[in-house]
């Protein structure tokens, strides 16, 4: 009696929470027509797939349980039956047509990457996106942003445990968006399920992809290649605003890109470098180097008391810009701006016990990288 009570309930359970577990079941169908146009044929060719599991299961079963052999069945022999062979021929030939018609409109849809209104230029980077909005003048680095204490267990896991960022990608809606992705070290990929968009960044090479969103709202999603130690800490976030909040946020960014530029020319005050460098070091490097400086040797060395940095600056200067051949220490040069470099080249001279009281002018830098 308590076994047929565990079932009911448990049948009850499936039932009603039927709509709510379907989405973990099967595709979105997302924001963009391309998601609908995928879901579609996924649909089509599951419900194909169900008719055939159907007619060739029925078909098995029903022949295995008519001509069974203890009725006395005699097997019927039907080799080199013409009209057999050409039925059994033709049929899966027409089903396969069937379901390459919609998937070539589909597929020839996604790769036709003509008349986009912005593009952008994703590049993958252990372990974070960097986007620039080209001709625009803007660009940004996309860090995930899930405290470490979160991912060490010591405090409660937020709603976006492991995929919310810093930065986010934002984009238009009812605009066409190109991408162009590559990768400035290994291979990553960049995937948003909500916009269909799933695309290998490979170091070297571009690749394109493209979206058209048509509702507002965040949208996220991770890199699905495995990409290294912080493979897991790379989340990809999408906001997509109205046309009109859009050329309003770009127009602002543009602004405050201007006016980082126009900051490098001036002398900046220690106490200002450390604060804005502290930033940057916890966005940029704390997935490497820890968020004390302490590393995780070998692979990644402590900066907390580290002698040559304390000792060399130019060796220190030279690893952020040109970063270490053969390591996961990528080049900065085009990641981070002069000011930024300079920053957080001050912080970490200064932090966990460094105390070198030494800062770096984001001039300096500037004259580095045009070397």
């Amino acid at each position: 009696m308590r076994s047929w009570q565990w079932w009911q309930s448990s049948i009850l359970l499936v039932v009603s929470g039927s709509h709510v577990q379907a989405n973990s079941w099967n595709m979105t169908t997302g924001v963009t027509d391309v998601s609908s146009d995928i879901y579609g044929l996924h649909m089509t060719i599951f419900w194909i797939c169900v008719v055939i599991g159907v007619v060739v299961f029925g078909a098995m079963f029903y022949c295995l349980y008519r001509y069974r052999n203890s009725k006395g069945a005699k097997a019927a022999n039907f080799h080199e039956h013409t009209r057999v062979e050409v039925v059994w021929t033709m049929i899966p030939i027409l089903i396969l047509i069937g379901m390459a018609v919609p998937a070539t409109a589909t597929l020839k849809n996604m790769y036709d990457t003509s008349d986009a209104d912005l593009d952008i230029m994703v590049i993958g980077q252990q372990w974070r996106w960097r986007y620039e909005y080209l001709g625009e003048d803007v660009a940004f680095n996309s860090n995930m942003s899930t405290p470490r204490a979160q991912i060490d267990g010591e405090d409660p896991r937020e709603e976006h445990y492991l995929l919310a960022v810093d930065e986010p990608l934002v984009l238009p809606v009812n605009r066409k968006i190109r991408f162009l992705m590559t990768s400035d070290d290994v291979i990553h990929s960049w995937w948003v399920p909500a916009l269909a968009v799933k695309q290998d960044t490979i170091p070297g090479f571009v690749n394109e992809n493209w979206v058209k969103i048509n509702e507002p709202g965040i949208y996220r999603g991770q890199c699905t290649e495995l990409c290294g130690i912080g493979h897991g800490f790379m989340p990809v976030v999408v906001q997509a605003m109205e046309e009109e909040a859009f050329d309003e946020w770009l127009a602002e960014r543009k602004e405050a890109a201007a006016q980082e530029l126009l900051g490098v020319d001036r002398v900046w005050e220690m106490d200002e470098l450390i604060e804005r460098g502290e930033v940057v070091y916890q966005s940029i490097c704390t997935t490497c180097h820890q968020a004390e400086g302490q590393g995780a040797p070998p692979a990644f060395p402590a900066l907390a008391n580290n002698e040559q940095l304390i000792s060399d600056v130019d060796w220190h200067l030279n690893k952020v810009i040109n970063g270490v051949s053969g390591a996961a220490m990528p080049a900065f040069r085009n990641t981070l701006n002069p000011v930024e470099i300079a920053a957080v080249v001050t912080y970490t001279r200064n932090a966990w016990g460094n105390d070198t009281g030494e800062l770096v002018q984001p001039t300096t830098v500037a004259e580095l990288i045009a070397q």
